[in-house]
């Protein structure tokens, strides 16, 4: 990454541009309004989330079938997401993201529907999840790029996405402990219920919202070289291909352990729905100060460094995590996991979106999307079956063991990819050559 104490024999030094006066996403009227409805609508989401697990692992007393219908519901974001980035790119993203939410919602009430049934089938959770699967890759990478048309200038991306992070955050704090209260009072029907609600919150705020992208006129170009265009320009450009390189290796060999979370609130610490909360939570807290460090951020410049000693903190909590049967010293380990994901993906998501060129956005972050979220169903019926074979401790201590591996990986090459992106960060302003910050003051 572009930072000068990576490198120090580099002959031209770039100095970073000053940034006190960058924006803060907060002060944009239209980014306040989005993350308003965010908040409401991703609370029932997480909420939806702890009870769909916990009731699958009711009906089937399996850590296998959890990481079933964790590929069940992520699966399609593998396949379909690369598509997803280039409608993200040919259509109104507004448009777009009002008609995913609007689905979400309608996935939610059959899913509330279904778990009022006197028998609620797998194969009916294993359906609607693939369905929201579907929803979710054509979604995510929409708002990804319907971040960035809600901004008045470029310069306060980095900022919009972290606050954008410290949302995701906090509501993954808040929803699974409501989601832990509601089915210890009403069962797991009544997260879903305040799920399928709470789009409303966020499907009113996207109709006031005003973006500055335009509806696509003109004629639309072909959807399968856009795509392949797309694949080109990500993988040929070595900071880029690197970023999704790590995330993907992360997303598969470590991101799953979260899958095998309701397994370790009942059968390693003994406990219930709450207890599942609270380990939420504990990883929740960890993650919630990533955040917040990077809101305090304002530029992208020490990120780089920043994303190995994250994945490598990642790791060491995973391993500390797995290592432990008491409840206390896991939330520690799970709040050290926590900071370090956090970090690991806003960073990369940053670096990322100030990289690529404007009219390849969508379908780059479709990329890292299906790196993110894509490749981590396929982790996660490798866990199910790992934990089923040799235990759920032994399982996660060699997801932490990765992800140390993936970080030393990723150092090595950092001296590249700090050369190879310093000339797009000169072009765009966020950093200054040496020659001409000699220029500007004399």
């Amino acid at each position: 990454m572009p930072e000068a104490d990576f490198d120090s024999e580099a002959p031209i030094q770039p100095v970073a541009v000053e940034t006190k006066n960058a924006p803060k996403a907060l002060d944009n009227p239209n980014l306040r309004l989005y993350f308003a409805g965010q908040i409401v609508s991703l609370i029932g989401t997480w909420m939806q989330q702890m009870a769909l697990s916990w009731m699958v692992y009711r009906l089937t007393n399996s850590s296998y079938m959890l990481g079933v219908v964790g590929f069940a519901s992520q699966a399609p974001t593998f396949l379909i997401t690369p598509f997803g980035g280039i409608i993200a790119d040919r259509v109104n993203r507004k448009k777009l993201v009002l008609i995913t939410q609007t689905l979400a919602m309608i996935q939610a009430t059959a899913l509330a529907w279904l778990s009022f049934s006197e028998n609620p089938q797998i194969a009916h959770l294993i359906a609607l999840g693939a369905f929201m699967g579907l929803i979710n890759a054509i979604d995510l990478p929409t708002r990804q790029t319907f971040l960035v048309d809600m901004l008045s200038s470029r310069e306060g991306l980095p900022n919009a996405i972290a606050v954008n992070s410290s949302i995701v955050t906090l509501t993954r704090l808040i929803g699974p402990a409501l989601a832990g209260i509601f089915i210890a009072w009403a069962g797991e029907r009544m997260c879903f219920v305040a799920n399928a609600v709470s789009y409303v919150a966020v499907i009113i705020a996207l109709i006031f919202v005003k973006a500055k992208q335009k509806d696509f006129v003109g004629v639309r170009p072909n959807a399968i070289l856009q795509l392949k265009e797309g694949f080109q320009y990500a993988f040929s450009f070595g900071p880029i291909r690197a970023l999704l390189v790590m995330i993907a290796a992360v997303s598969l060999f470590c991101m799953p352990y979260s899958v095998l979370m309701t397994a370790f609130a009942k059968d390693v610490f003994h406990g219930d729905a709450t207890t599942l909360g609270v380990l939420t939570t504990g990883s929740g807290v960890g993650s919630l100060i990533g955040a917040v460090y990077l809101s305090s951020r304002r530029g992208v410049l020490g990120l780089g460094r920043w994303i190995v000693i994250s994945c490598l903190l990642f790791g060491a909590g995973l391993i500390g995590f797995g290592l432990t049967s008491n409840l206390w010293l896991a939330l520690p380990m799970l709040a050290v996991a926590g900071f370090g994901s956090m970090i690991l993906m806003a960073a990369s998501n940053t670096i990322l979106q100030t990289l690529v060129d404007e009219d390849k956005r969508g379908r780059v972050m479709s990329i890292y999307t299906m790196c993110f979220m894509g490749l981590a169903p396929f982790g996660s019926v490798v866990a199910g079956w790992l934990s089923t074979n040799m235990g759920l401790g032994k399982t996660v201590i060699a997801s932490g063991a990765f992800a140390v591996v993936i970080s030393l990986g990723f150092a090595t090459k950092l001296r590249k990819i700090r050369q190879e992106a310093r000339p797009v960060y000169i072009e765009r302003g966020i950093l200054v050559a040496e020659a001409d910050m000699k220029v500007m003051n004399s």
